[in-house]
């Protein structure tokens, strides 16, 4: 048998399994994992995969009998406890489709636990596929060695995003310029702590509007990401990689 970490990830439901996860518990495949592993990987009965929840932690199981859209497996070994992860969450201007996507799939990676699309002024699109956010998160969790899947809220708008936001938390927001509009940089992302938000504005920033609305919110915490204007996408990358770093060393 290959080692584990060579063997194919997957994410299976709490649901899928047919009771507590224990060596002998069986799990039912989706159709798309069937022939993912039917067909594209070409397994077959009693070859090896790893599968993995929140709840149950990682685990290594035997594949039962698998046909073009349907097969279980059984679990055999616990690789890894459930480990709870730090509540990070990211609230980003809705971009085209393949910069939401990358945003999906970096952010999955850096250990996001909530997306919360906004629609500002400056929003080129108001609409996403979540069924295909959704695969784009769970595929990133796959591949990353994650033990849960992020959740992906329904897109709404900047000034609900606020009113919702709990008062005990808060949103680090990045402001393009902040210094021209006279705004004051006191807190870097790696002050955050478990519950905190990352704020990224669509291409172009926030409108002198918008900036005047969070600035007016207690929670609202301006950052910089430095000297250079970043693309939206990017922003994301490095707000989170900054912001994880404030998580990990708060829990240290």
């Amino acid at each position: 048998m290959s080692s584990p970490e060579h063997l194919p990830r997957l994410f299976v439901p709490q649901d899928a399994a047919g009771g507590p996860a224990e060596v002998g518990t069986s799990c039912l495949l989706s159709p798309a994992q069937a022939r993912y592993l039917g067909t594209v990987m070409r397994k077959k009965a009693g070859d090896s995969v790893r599968v993995f929840n929140a709840g149950m932690g990682e685990w290594l199981a035997s594949l039962g009998e698998i046909r073009k859209d349907r097969g279980s497996l059984t679990l055999t070994e616990r690789l890894r406890a459930p480990c709870p992860q730090p509540d990070l969450v990211l609230a980003f201007a809705l971009l085209k489709r393949d910069a939401t996507d990358m945003v999906l799939r970096m952010g999955t990676e850096l250990g996001v636990t909530r997306f919360l699309p906004i629609i500002t002024e400056r929003t080129n699109t108001h609409r996403t596929n979540p069924e295909r956010l959704a695969t784009i998160a769970a595929e990133a969790s796959e591949q990353c060695e994650r033990l849960d899947i992020p959740t992906i809220a329904e897109p709404c708008p900047l000034a609900s995003l606020l009113g919702a936001w709990p008062e005990d938390a808060r949103l680090f927001t990045a402001m393009e310029r902040a210094e021209d509009r006279g705004v004051s940089v006191r807190h870097t992302l790696r002050d955050a702590r478990a519950g905190d938000g990352l704020l990224i504005g669509p291409e172009g920033g926030f409108s002198d509007t918008e900036c005047r609305t969070l600035l007016a919110r207690p929670a609202i915490t301006p950052i910089s990401l430095g000297p250079l204007v970043l693309r939206a996408d990017t922003a994301v990358a490095a707000g989170l990689a900054l912001m994880g770093d404030g998580l990990r060393s708060a829990q240290d």
